[in-house]
């Protein structure tokens, strides 16, 4: 796990818990509509990656995340009502 490498048994990467191996995920076929729990759990995810993204780029571009706070820092000071 140490090298970035996929896990069968991590749960994050499962597909469906509910499914076996031999019985195919009804939700999984292309013409079936997507429900909105499933939209809303897709976006989480995509969010929580987007944000664990980000958080990575910040800690190693620290110059860069120092320049855009002092420009956000500007920006507010020079902001009239």
């Amino acid at each position: 796990m140490a090298d970035g490498a996929q896990s069968a048994d991590d749960p994050r990467y499962a597909r469906n818990p509910r499914s076996t191996p031999d019985t195919p995920d009804a939700t999984d076929s292309p013409d079936a509509p997507e429900t909105d729990a499933q939209r809303r759990r897709r976006r989480a995810q995509f969010l929580r990656e987007l944000h664990e993204a980000k958080a990575l780029r910040d800690r190693v571009q620290p110059r860069r995340v120092k320049a855009a706070r002092m420009r956000q820092a500007m920006r507010m000071r020079t902001f009239r009502w």
